[in-house]
This record gives structure tokens, sequence and C-alpha cells, in this order.
């Protein structure tokens, strides 16, 4: 084995298994160029290409995406309406690239709210990459950590009602199960753009041991160079899940 495959084994071996990200600023980069906020959400979308693009070869296997969340509703009425619209165009353009290039994609959220035009797609776009194991792209849309943790307390309590769960029987693996997702390992990275540090109600259960990097830069400017910066960064972390190094001897 040369040098140049040695770096990359040992790269690839220190690298999250599963990257989570808070897609933030796309709104402030466009303004910031005298735009409306939607431009900056589709530059945010093409950045979403090269970000998923880059994921093999820093070693990431997963990578989640929070796309829209519960909350985002509170915002105005054209800038939602833009956005589903844009999540739309999204799969019509990308799916065919998703699945030459072995991106499985799954959606996690509350679908319910979603247009029925959106979640047919969405549906379709996981049955096309179902047998995808290349990189798996998990898109949060309408998701919210809290929605999700009320939403598979509700799934328990009506088991438990019906005697398929005993309450004694309920601990951390029967509630990972219920979850929107439970098939996913939890992330190893969490980063946020834009310079907020804040969660923002986000995998809030499956972060718990989590490291987290909140980073100046704005989304549409999340390139994969900077990806790998943090990636690079997060390979020098020691975790210890609780535990206490054993002291050299």
């Amino acid at each position: 084995m040369n040098k140049a495959m040695a770096d990359t084994e040992a790269q690839v071996l220190k690298s999250p298994r599963h990257v989570a990200i808070i897609m933030d600023g796309n709104g402030r980069w466009a303004q910031s160029r005298g735009k409306p906020r939607l431009f900056g959400h589709r530059a945010g979308a093409k950045r979403v290409r090269e970000i998923v693009r880059s994921c093999p070869d820093l070693g990431v296997k997963y990578i989640t995406i929070f796309a829209f969340s519960t909350e985002n509703w509170k915002r105005s009425e054209a800038e939602v309406t833009g956005l589903m619209s844009l999540f739309r165009r999204y799969i019509k353009k990308e799916a065919r690239a998703l699945v030459e290039e072995g991106v499985r994609v799954r959606f996690i959220g509350d679908r319910s709210r979603l247009g029925k035009k959106l979640v047919a797609l969405m549906n379709e776009l996981e049955e096309m990459t179902s047998h995808n194991d290349y990189v798996n792209l998990t898109i949060a849309l309408n998701y919210g950590g809290r929605d999700e943790l009320a939403r598979a307390s509700r799934r328990m309590a009506q088991d438990v009602a019906d005697g398929a769960l005993k309450p004694e029987g309920v601990n951390e693996e029967t509630i990972t199960s219920y979850l929107d997702t439970s098939i996913l390992p939890d992330p190893d990275l969490v980063i946020r753009t834009s310079g907020e540090a804040r969660v923002s109600n986000f995998l809030l259960w499956q972060s718990a041991y989590a490291e987290f990097e909140f980073i100046e830069t704005l989304w549409p400017d999340f390139t994969s160079e900077v990806f790998q910066e943090v990636v690079d960064r997060f390979s020098g972390r020691d975790r210890r899940f609780g535990a206490v190094k054993p002291a050299a001897e």
C-alpha cells in the first residue's frame, strides 16, 4: 500500500460515519446580495449535490440534512410556497443522478401536512433508490425532534393499549425503534452553518453523544473543502461516551 492509499484509509477510519447538517443561512446569503430569500434556497439546494457527492471520499456513509422544520411553517406564505415548489423541482431534477450515483434517499418527518404531489414524489424517490447503498441521504422535511418523539410516544401508547408492548419492556432501544430514524445509526457529527449556536429541534434523541460544529459559513458557501476541514477537526477529537480514558502505563 502506497502512502496516498494509506492516508486515505486512515482518513476513512477516523471519519464520522454519520453526519447531520442544519443547513442555515440561505436567506441571509441571498439578502446580502440584494436577492430574495428563495434565491438563497435555490443556491442551497445546489450545494446539497456537491456535499453528498463528497461523502464517499471523506468516509461518510450517512448524511442527514435539515430541509424544513415543523417551525418553518411560521415563515411567510410566499416563502413556504416557494420552498415546497423547490422541493418538488429538486426531486424531479435530481432523481436520475441519485439513482445512478448509488445514493439511497429517505425522508423523515410528518408527511401529513405536505402536499399530495410532493409526498408522491418523496415516496417514488425512496422506492427508486431503495437498492442503493453507496451513500445514504436522509432529508428531514416537516421534521421536528419534539414532534418525532410525540409521534413515537403515541405509537408506543397504542401498542401498549393493544397488548403488543408491555410498559416494563420500554427502554432506550424500544424508543429508538419507534423513531423516524430507527434504521439509521446515530449521528457522530452535527454541523450547523451560519454562526448560530443552537440545535433548533433537530435529532434531539439521536444526537445525545454527537460531536457538534457551529461554523460561521453560510450554507450556500459550504463547499466540499469546508466540509473536509470540519471532518478533519472531528478526526482529532477524543470521544469517550461518558467513560474515562485509561491512564497510559
